[in-house]
């Protein structure tokens, strides 16, 4: 740095100067380094005259006869002359001439050991600028040895924070084009470039004579490939595998691991992919040697068709390395490339579960339908909706027709086709009014006799195995406590007849023009159902969700001021499901059913202090993804004048027919009512002109009439909550393998009360240096059985010598907020570590 070393001119001069006689300094500056900085100079008991090549003969008057008591620092900013053309030669000889050579400047400030002058003198150029020279002062080297300084210079040049030879790749590989590098151009500049591919041999074990950074980081990608695939690698490859292996897994799991590279990885990734032509050069290889390794982004999507094709013959039992299906979807969903493929993994794993269900058996009776309905069989309908949701967010879903085709099959005719008749053939007796508590009774059941304020958010559609997914949700929020039961629509199955049941009321019945009455009154909008509830209770409210979401807080609280019950109509589903244009959209609106109806609970929660909900449904749906076809369509002989829906149709007579069920509405409603209300007794519908094919519901299945009842309670404030914790299982103490496999426990499940997160977890030297690669680990396990949230993780170690009698640590990060919650210190001892002659 000029300044410092400025300041040790100043001292030797003004050592020079001091006494009482009269002195002069000649000091040629022969490549003019200080030319710029000599201003600056301070000397106490001298001053500084500026000597030019033509002003000799002057400048010899002056410091003989004009001024013959000051002492000066004559400074010439160029070489000094020969005898004879100098003509201040004689007044030299009887003065001092002084010597400041940057290198030996620089040497001694930085407290270079004078071996070292040599490198110094070897890279001097890159001194010559004030910036560069600050910033290699900056890194702050303490150990000058010559890798430190050539790593520091390479640092200062790539502008980085460390004198790291780790970054300096990172920067050169990131920063810039692999050809035509900016960074290497200026390496060159500063005669940096053999040094730099000299550390490239010495850490990654990349040694050519053309060395480019092509070739440098296809050895990195063939050699990271080599160690994670279970295979040979293709003939072509083997030469570029580098025998530093653990410095190059390290260093691609740093990269890949940070928010900063990722991107650039990618592109690195592609790159060389593309290169090596890797697609074709690993198709031969078995997907199950493959499952480890996470280089390039078609390994997944070799797994994905393998897994695609596995499906397709319906081989559910397939496995690779004992892993299942949804077991390898979601392993890889948490490895590198496991983002960009993750909704493809859900769809597949949503899938397999469907395709399970190709000798689906259902119950015969009622309670038995219903009981394993709520059990495990709503869980095929998630799953359906679940696998659509995936695949409609594919910009090109092509790929999966054949397996959309085969589990639109199974979902149709292996399981509606074979539930709902079962359904409809066990309603016909009297069990239907007992197996479940009826919506017409939701009131009485759940609101009437509370002794606190309730809020009901009524949302139209929301079938029971969303409401489900709800509750799942509502599981994982600390401030919700949430119980999930069921109840059995109204039949009709539709908005008018489920909204009127849900009302307080003593009579329910469907007038000549079917209308729907509430003790005698209609209940068709918002104002007259708020009558209604109001007779029953006058300290309530109906309100709009889509009116409440746009509320600012001091309109919500005047709103609920002396409440008792507020009925919160929410219609997300329904409206999207029933217009043709939308209904694919569907489960999309399902998803955004169960975000608003969490959001709306947060949000009252903390703006009114509510604590109390119930969420319930009017009734539910059947979607299917195919057109129905003509056949799947009933023509029925309705009388004029019947009520004629896709999925119903009331009338005063019996509808007869092959595939039709009748009931009487009485039996329903609980009145005298002597209408009859018809309905296909599979996922079929009637012949009806208009409207859509796929959203239905007013039937008789359990996707229409079971719906879900939520009984919620949150609490104000602030809950306590924990992340949850890690810990080393593997009792080890000692490192004797450059490849070492660690045992480790999520230490409980995670819950309501205690946070997933995710680790960082590497070996690290006493000095912060990362030894091994970074394992980065979700923690999200649920699972109660201690057992099954053992995991365990694979540590590369960097290839060079270690120290034993020097302490090295197993170290994990919180990756949310970057601290450590664990360090476990270990001792170093590999035999052959930085080679020794072996191909370790």
């Amino acid at each position: 740095m000029a300044e410092l070393n400025l300041k040790q001119i100043a001292d030797k001069l003004n050592a020079e100067f001091s006494g009482g006689t009269r002195k002069l300094v000649f000091w040629y500056d022969e490549k003019a380094e200080f030319a710029d900085d000599i201003h600056t100079l301070e000397l106490s008991n001298a001053k500084v005259y500026y000597l030019e090549p033509d002003n000799q003969f002057y400048s010899k008057y002056f410091l003989e006869r004009l001024d013959q008591s000051t002492n000066y620092l004559i400074y010439a900013p160029f070489p000094k002359p020969v005898v004879r053309d100098n003509h201040l030669a004689d007044t030299i000889k009887y003065s001092k001439e002084f010597f400041a050579d940057r290198v030996s400047l620089l040497t001694v400030d930085l407290g270079i050991d004078e071996k070292y002058k040599s490198v110094i003198q070897k890279y001097i150029k890159f001194f010559g600028a004030k910036d560069r020279t600050q910033r290699f002062y900056d890194l702050e080297i303490e150990n000058f040895t010559r890798d430190t300084i050539e790593i520091a210079l390479m640092s200062a040049l790539c502008k980085t924070r460390t004198a790291s030879f780790e970054e300096v790749v990172r920067v050169v590989l990131t920063d810039s084009d692999l050809v035509d590098n900016k960074f290497l151009v200026e390496f060159e500049k500063y005669d940096l470039l053999p040094a730099f591919w000299r550390l490239c041999e010495e850490q990654f074990g990349y040694s050519d004579v053309k060395p480019t950074l092509e070739k440098l980081v296809v050895t990195m990608f063939v050699t990271y490939t080599e160690r994670y695939m279970d295979a040979e690698l293709p003939k072509s490859w083997k030469s570029f595998v580098s025998y530093k292996s653990g410095n190059i897994i390290a260093f691609l799991d740093n990269l890949m691991n940070s928010l900063l590279y990722r991107g650039r990885y990618n592109e690195l990734s592609e790159y060389v992919a593309a290169g090596l032509n890797a697609a074709n050069a690993l198709e031969a290889i078995d997907p199950e040697d493959l499952l480890r390794c996470d280089t390039f982004a078609f390994i997944d999507r070799m797994l994905i068709n393998w897994i695609t094709e596995r499906l397709l013959v319906e081989d559910t039992g397939a496995k690779l390395n004992s892993m299942t299906i949804p077991l390898i979807c979601e392993e890889r969903s948490k490895m590198y490339f496991g983002g960009t493929y993750k909704e493809l993994y859900q769809l597949l794993e949503h899938a397999y579960y469907l395709i399970l269900e190709g000798n689906y058996k259902c119950p015969d009776n009622l309670l038995g339908i219903v009981n394993q309905y709520r059990e495990s069989d709503y869980l095929i309908d998630t799953h359906y909706r679940c696998f659509y949701t995936c695949l409609d967010k594919l910009k090109d879903n092509t790929a999966f027709e054949q397996l959309r085709d085969l589990i639109e099959n199974i979902y149709t005719n292996e399981y509606l086709e074979k539930i709902i008749p079962k359904w409809n053939a066990a309603i016909l007796n009297d069990e239907l009014m007992t197996v479940l508590p009826l919506q017409r009774n939701f009131y009485s059941r759940y609101i009437l006799n509370s002794k606190e304020r309730v809020v009901v958010i009524i949302s139209d559609a929301l079938r029971y195995e969303t409401g489900r997914s709800l509750w799942a949700r509502l599981q994982d929020d600390e401030k919700c406590t949430a119980k999930l039961e069921s109840m059995l629509s109204v039949m009709p199955s539709y908005t008018r007849c489920g909204m009127a049941a849900l009302l307080p009321h003593r009579s329910l019945e469907m007038t000549e023009d079917y209308r729907i009455l509430v003790d005698g009154t209609s209940c068709d909008d918002l104002k007259q159902r708020e009558r209604v509830l109001q007779r029953y209770n006058p300290n309530s409210r109906c309100i709009q969700y889509d009116d409440i979401k746009t509320m600012k807080r001091d309109a919500i609280r005047q709103l609920f001021v002396g409440m008792d019950v507020i009925y919160i109509y929410h219609n997300q589903i329904d409206a999207r499901g029933d217009k043709p244009n939308t209904e694919n959209e569907v489960f999309v609106a399902c998803e955004e059913a169960m975000n608003e109806i969490h959001d709306l609970i947060k949000q009252l929660t903390d703006h009114v202090s509510a604590t109390h909900y119930i969420v319930t449904a009017d009734h539910g749906f059947i979607y299917k993804r195919d057109k129905l076809q003509e056949s799947d369509k009933i023509v029925s002989c309705a009388e004029k004048g019947s009520f004629v829906n896709r999925r119903f149709i009331v009338s005063d007579k019996e509808i007869q027919g092959d595939g039709i069920g009748s009931m009487p509405l009485s039996r329903v409603l609980g009145n005298n009512d002597t209408k009859i209300v018809s309905f296909p007794i599979s996922s079929n519908v009637f012949k009806v002109a208009g409207g859509g094919q796929n959203y239905v519901h007013g039937g008789s299945s359990p996707q229409e009439m079971i719906v879900p009842v939520l009984d919620i309670k949150t609490e104000k404030g602030h809950k306590e909550t924990r992340t949850v914790e890690i810990t080393l299982v593997s009792m080890v103490h000692k490192i004797s393998n450059l490849i070492t496999t660690l045992d480790f426990i999520q230490n409980e499940p995670v819950s309501d009360v205690v946070k997933g997160t995710s680790y960082k977890i590497s070996f690290i030297s006493d000095d912060n240096e990362k030894i091994s690669n970074e394992n980065i680990y979700i923690a999200d396990k649920k699972d109660v059985e201690p057992q099954k949230r053992i995991f365990r993780l694979r540590f590369n170690f960097k290839n060079k010598k270690y120290d034993k009698s020097k302490r090295y640590y197993l170290v994990a990060y919180d990756e949310k907020n970057d601290l450590e919650v664990l360090r476990h210190d270990v001792i170093m001892d590999i035999a052959f570590a930085n080679d020794f002659g072996f191909n370790v």
